[in-house]
């Protein structure tokens, strides 16, 4: 078997190219005859280098970065037919995905090394038109501070930073008025954000969709009608204690499998954030492609409320469990025999 390692050099100061020779070690000791490509700063650099491989027949794409390099990965490999596997290596500030996924994020090695435990899953990806992408597709006034945070901030204060830029923005918000088609309705009106998560983990923060399972061929779905300063507040103390936003009046919290998007004034520009960066202007479709690629993860870590995994084999064992219950209960004599 054959493994590319797409790595960005300059990605968690430097970390990946001084620790590459180890991580090949690490994924010839997991079976694989493994090579490494360094990004560039041209375009797409690592979705090109990505698609490449596979196409080309490598078995196992390791994506070696920030949450970046892991979307141009994707991005290179999602639309084949032919897809290898995906390994993470997090380089980045908040790594969302690889906290999702419960890879480490502080140490390069010992995310290598969950390779070695041979633990996949089939995980779900999102296609908004021709783009890709795994974690969140969003958009709305109060998303634009993804795209107004420095770089260098983001790099010394990681998912802080998002949020002192967020409270610099929040007097700013207003609402846009879109329309928004998702499998069991449709929404037309004010709503100062709108996202779709594919993850229980966005910038940093684990209760923003507390129910997310990576397997179900379902979005995440929210919508924050309120662009009151003082409602979004709220909001954010709700979110920061246990996820409770999701049943606030001033949001619609549901699944859906697709979505369809559009601002309802042809004057007003709808920009989409796809995983942190800009993905293009709306309208735009959205569609949930369900275990679309098998990812390496850290599985005895992972809840089992966050994947849906065999279904079948779960509700064999389920059926299994429940049958032993009501024999231990009923049907076992004193001496611990049938009787």
């Amino acid at each position: 078997m054959r493994a590319r390692v797409i790595y960005n050099p300059t990605s968690g100061k430097e970390l990946m190219k001084r620790h590459l020779p180890d991580i090949l070690a690490i994924l010839e000791e997991a079976g694989y005859e493994a090579s490494a490509y360094a990004t560039t700063p041209e375009p797409d650099s690592a979705e090109q280098e990505a698609r490449r491989a596979a196409i080309a027949g490598f078995d196992l794409v390791v994506a070696a970065g920030g949450d970046g390099t892991i979307n141009q990965v994707i991005n290179g490999i999602a639309p084949l037919e032919k897809r290898p596997r995906i390994g993470i290596i997090p380089g980045g500030t908040t790594n969302d995905y690889a906290r999702a996924l419960k890879i480490p994020r502080n140490d390069v090695l010992e995310a290598a090394r969950v390779m070695l435990k041979k633990q996949t899953l089939k995980i779900d990806v999102g296609q908004a038109d021709d783009h890709y992408f795994i974690n969140i597709g969003a958009g709305g006034y109060l998303t634009e501070l993804t795209y107004e945070v420095p770089s260098q901030l983001k790099s010394i204060f990681g998912y802080l930073a998002y949020i002192v830029k967020g409270a610099e923005m929040l007097p700013r918000v207003k609402p846009i008025n879109m329309r928004l088609a998702y499998d069991d309705g449709v929404y037309e009106g004010e709503a100062s954000m709108f996202f779709v998560g594919l993850t229980n983990s966005v910038g940093g923060f684990e209760t923003i969709v507390p129910d997310a399972q990576l397997d179900d061929g379902k979005f995440s779905l929210i919508i924050v009608k309120t662009a009151n300063l003082v409602e979004i507040l709220r909001l954010i103390v709700k979110l920061l204690n246990g996820g409770k936003h999701v049943n606030d009046p001033g949001i619609i919290y549901t699944k859906t499998s697709h979505l369809e998007v559009a601002p309802m004034d042809d004057d007003v520009r709808l920009m989409m954030n796809l995983d942190g960066e800009y993905g293009g202007d709306a309208p735009m479709t959205f569609k949930a492609l369900p275990q679309h690629i098998e990812f390496y993860v850290n599985l005895d870590e992972i809840s089992e409320d966050s994947y849906a995994g065999d279904n079948e084999m779960r509700e064999v064992s389920d059926a299994f469990v429940k049958e032993m219950e009501v024999l231990t209960q009923e049907d076992l004599n004193e001496d611990g025999k049938i009787s």
